[in-house]
């Protein structure tokens, strides 16, 4: 069991990274604003769920495997990337029949838990950040280092739930507002998408080399 000193030095710097909005906040963020409040939580929940898969295999040793294989990093990297192109250009490109009805078409609470679940599983930064993160606080001396991973892995995933849902409510409040103007609702499709098709994007060119 670690220290009460490394779980507090874990917990604040843990607390330092996730308030800087990254991709998976982003996409919250984005999903929240588009479908509001029940969308980012469900948003929320597939990400986390997708952060504590990551922190099983960090544990088991297969984020190694993973990175330890240029075809094997390319293959999610680019799956990843090509989910969220796809998002973002549907989002696009699908016609809002119902927009001057100030109507939207109901979205199953299952397809966006999934769509946040898979957003981040293929997302092998993250499998990166857990294997490179996760072991700076481990101490042998103190139990089983794959007990210890677990248990860091999950307090990160419990604080990510908590600040990722801070920003899915702002996101719902921005599209509550947002929503009120049938100008704001068209440029909100449109800047939706966009940040969609940025993430991939950037998923896909960024970060290329395993280091």
């Amino acid at each position: 069991m670690p220290t009460l000193l490394t779980l507090t030095f874990f917990l604040l710097a843990a607390l330092g990274l996730l308030i800087i909005p990254g991709p998976a906040v982003l996409y919250i963020m984005t999903r929240s604003v588009e479908q509001g409040r029940r969308a980012g939580f469900a948003s929320v929940l597939g990400v986390e769920l997708a952060g504590l898969m990551h922190t099983v295999a960090a544990a088991l040793g297969l984020s190694a495997l993973l990175l330890a294989s240029a075809l094997a990093f390319s293959i999610v990297k680019y799956l990843g990337a090509a989910y969220l192109i796809y998002l973002g250009l549907r989002t696009l490109f699908t016609r809002e029949k119902n927009i001057e009805a100030h109507a939207e078409p109901p979205r199953s609470a299952f397809r966006l838990f999934a769509q946040g679940f898979f957003v981040n599983l293929l997302n092998p930064k993250t499998a990166l950040f857990f294997y490179a993160f996760l072991p700076q606080f481990v101490d042998p001396t103190r139990g089983a280092i794959i007990e210890q991973i677990l248990l860091f892995g999950t307090l990160f995933v419990l604080l990510a739930f908590c600040t990722d849902s801070l920003y899915a409510l702002l996101g719902s409040t921005i599209g509550g507002l947002l929503r009120r103007s049938l100008l704001l609702r068209h440029l909100q499709r449109y800047v939706t998408g966009c940040t969609y098709i940025v993430l991939g994007i950037t998923t896909a060119t960024l970060g290329s080399e395993k280091q």
